[in-house]
């Protein structure tokens, strides 16, 4: 894998049985020198726990982006921004069609 220091990396890992895969290139990004930070679906985390990427990316999981409770935290437009790239995988049928 190409060397990638210093870049933002967004994993968007949805619902599907094709999650484990997601481990591996999440592992690959971090050891490439990115920074990864993960967003799963509750069904993603149903596959693989959040906890699994977790320990690979040192970085705390997203799992529900928006909050009722706190209506001002937006930290789904801050980690676009912030964010070189945003990868989501695996495109599932359902994500494809939204």
């Amino acid at each position: 894998m190409t060397r990638v220091p210093g870049r933002f990396v967004v994993l968007a890992v949805t619902g599907s049985i094709a999650v484990y895969k997601m481990v591996e290139l999440a592992r690959r990004l971090v050891q490439a020198g990115a920074t990864v930070q993960v967003v799963m679906t509750k069904s993603a985390a149903e596959f693989v726990t959040p906890l699994t990427f977790q320990a690979l990316t040192h970085r705390p999981v997203e799992i529900e982006m928006f909050s009722m409770q706190d209506e001002r935290a937006a930290g789904h437009v801050a980690m676009g921004r912030q964010a070189d790239v945003v990868v989501v995988a695996p495109a599932t049928a359902h994500v494809l069609a939204r």
